[in-house]
């Protein structure tokens, strides 16, 4: 479930994922298994072949997509997500969180 977002957000980034475009969305998230992570990036693309070639770029594997609700994604959270955001000039979505 994502929190600290609004629907149209989220709406967007569905609508975005569904054209085949590479889309963000960085929301509040909470799982044990990932102590100190607070927030998490979805980086979709229903192309997958596009997601794919993007993932690659940063050493994410294929194996790493999420297929859940008919939008394929990469999870990205910690370090890498940092990482990855700067590389992308997305640093925006994250900074909107640390600041709470």
């Amino acid at each position: 479930m994502a929190f600290g977002i609004k629907r149209p957000e989220l709406v967007s980034w569905k609508e975005t994922v569904s054209r085949g475009e590479i889309a963000f969305l960085t929301h509040y998230w909470v799982d044990e298994r990932f102590p100190g992570c607070k927030t998490v990036t979805k980086v979709g693309c229903s192309d997958i072949n596009r997601l794919i070639t993007w993932g690659t770029q940063y050493g994410l594997k294929p194996e790493w997509i999420d297929y859940k609700e008919a939008y394929p994604h990469f999870d990205l959270f910690g370090q890498h997500q940092q990482t990855i955001m700067k590389k992308e000039g997305m640093l925006n979505q994250l900074n909107r969180f640390e600041q709470k």
